[in-house]
């Protein structure tokens, strides 16, 4: 978002043991740390941090294949996640093409549960290796001890901060994709209709010409891609808001649970496309959820503008968005 204020130190971490000194070294200096990637999800507060940084570069793609043809991919927690997505689809492996084109590590999959198109880590994670500062030591944390909701993990919510993850384990399977595809894809392919069988490459291309059209490149743009999860709601709640507004998409989700598209109810209340000359921020045209800092000054240009648009839809649905970046220090 390039906003925010400066951190006393900062230093790279390209193995274990870059990890292990740099945490002794800030604990004799009594310094708080925090771990980052590639600081695509997250934004800094104005105050900035009187800590170390440590920007995770620990390298590493190890494909095992099992017996049964599945493959267990370990992966360093500082690969351009990207990259990860890239290579498995080369390799024909279904299980994370549709994550293709998400900016940041790998490391910050986890954190964050991400998902898209239909597909989220946790579905093919099978363990993420970590250094515990409550322990001073490296554990191994399994898929079921992650704590992992949408949008959620225990590593951004109870135990935030506590752990620097270093790698994490993987678990895919040769082969295609399955229908029914993500409402999004299914349209695409509609439109453009491809060659039989849908492949994970195939899809990949899919998703990444998806993502071409709607969200503006990072490293050109400055943004958190989106900043808002789409809200969940019971039952009752959604049928409350279909019967109020009867347009209002709902999705079904887990557990009886409905999901509303937050990017709807932002263009709903008039704020798609829209240029603040107050903070100098603005909403992307081509996506409602995507914040863009134009020439915003401050973090505090940024929250004024993200409030701005959680209290027209608070007003207009009673529904309270949720932002997804972090914000650091915590």
């Amino acid at each position: 978002m390039r906003l925010g204020g400066i951190a006393d130190y900062l230093v790279d971490i390209h193995d274990k043991e870059e990890l292990v000194e740099a945490l002794d070294w800030a604990k004799e200096k009594s310094l708080p740390v925090i771990m980052i990637g590639g600081g695509s999800n997250i934004y800094w507060q104005d105050d900035g941090f009187r800590g170390l940084v440590l920007v995770n570069k620990i390298l590493g793609y190890d494909d095992k294949t099992e017996a049964d043809g599945s493959h267990t991919l370990t992966i360093g927690a500082g690969e351009q996640w990207d990259n990860v997505v890239a290579r498995s689809v080369q390799a024909g492996l279904t299980g994370i093409e549709a994550l293709s084109l998400i900016p940041g590590t790998a490391g910050g999959t986890p954190v964050q549960n991400v998902g898209a198109y239909g597909q989220r880590i946790s579905r093919v994670l099978v363990s993420v290796e970590a250094f515990d500062t409550q322990t001073d030591s490296f554990v191994t944390l399994p898929e079921a001890d992650c704590g992992f909701g949408y949008r959620e993990s225990r590593f951004k919510s109870t135990d935030r901060g506590r752990f620097f993850i270093t790698s994490l384990t993987l678990h895919l399977e040769i082969g295609n994709p399955m229908p029914p595809f993500y409402i999004a894809v299914q349209e695409y392919l509609q439109r453009y209709p491809v060659s039989e069988p849908i492949t994970p490459a195939v899809l990949r291309d899919v998703v990444i010409a998806i993502r071409n059209s709607k969200l503006p490149n990072p490293t050109e743009v400055a943004n958190n891609g989106s900043f808002f999860a789409n809200p969940v709601v019971d039952a009752d709640i959604a049928a409350r808001l279909q019967k109020q507004f009867p347009d209002i998409p709902c999705w079904p989700g887990d557990n009886g649970m409905f999901k509303i598209p937050a990017a709807w109810l932002i263009e709903q209340v008039g704020l798609k496309g829209f240029h603040d000359p107050e903070t100098g921020m603005a909403t992307w045209n081509k996506h409602a959820l995507v914040l863009v800092n134009e020439h915003a000054k401050t973090t505090a240009d940024l929250l004024a503008f993200r409030q701005r648009i959680v209290d027209a839809v608070t007003e207009r649905y009673g529904i309270t968005l949720v932002r997804e970046p972090g914000s650091l220090p915590y």
